[in-house]
């Protein structure tokens, strides 16, 4: 059943991703040069806008496939108006000669649309699912490197007060304040990308069902 899910719904491989940009190393100093509160840090480029996710659109699919209904459904008929897309025919036509097989199994336009709406509200547990382990992903990858960097902060500060017999150690806090700060901008543009592309592959099927529906209730009556 997920291979023809994924036959049904168009999956766009966009797997390949170009690496992020590295933040720039900064040449080390020498002990007798002045001391700095913090070393020059690069940001990273920003998140990506979100594009539709193999891995995700196949989460989403298998959610789908698990909680497929008993009997033809939308997702038949989905299958069915799939069939027909290389024929020469406009859409009405087209998801009137899917809907002439359904009604021989059955189907009624308002089970097709409420089957619809069942799977939309499928992918809606998913995105909540989703979301909850987004906060827990914040949480590990940006939260507790937060509370390192407040750490360092308070350390720097009162190592200043010894600043002369206090210098090499202060420059070394000062380096992994900075190097974890990279750590954070970069783990907020993974955690940022990969909510964009969830988001993409759920708007991405969402809008598919959506517009079946729009169809369904102009076509099917």
């Amino acid at each position: 059943m997920f291979d023809k899910l994924k036959s049904i719904f168009i999956v766009e491989d966009e797997s390949a991703k170009k690496p992020a940009p590295k933040a720039k190393a900064n040449p080390a100093k020498k002990v007798n040069a002045p001391v700095e509160q913090e070393e020059e840090y690069v940001a990273p480029a920003k998140a990506s806008p979100g594009k539709v996710s193999p891995k995700f659109m196949e989460v989403l699919l298998r959610a789908m496939e698990a909680n497929n209904l008993d009997g033809f459904d939308y997702l038949e008929y989905k299958q069915s108006l799939k069939s027909l897309e290389k024929m020469p025919m406009d859409e009405a036509t087209r998801f009137k000669s899917a809907f002439a097989m359904a009604q021989t199994m059955g189907a009624t336009p308002d089970h097709l649309v409420k089957t619809a709406n069942h799977y939309i509200d499928v992918l809606l547990k998913e995105e909540d699912k989703f979301g909850q382990a987004l906060v827990n992903q914040r949480t590990r990858q940006i939260g507790d490197k937060e509370k390192q960097i407040k750490q360092l902060e308070n350390l720097i500060k009162e190592k200043t007060q010894q600043i002369e017999k206090m210098k090499v150690e202060i420059e070394q806090h000062t380096k992994s304040m900075s190097g974890m700060k990279n750590e954070i901008h970069n783990a907020t543009i993974k955690v940022e990308s990969t909510k964009n592309d969830f988001h993409a592959s759920f708007n991405h099927l969402v809008a598919q069902i959506k517009k079946d529906i729009t169809s369904m209730q102009s076509h099917l009556k």
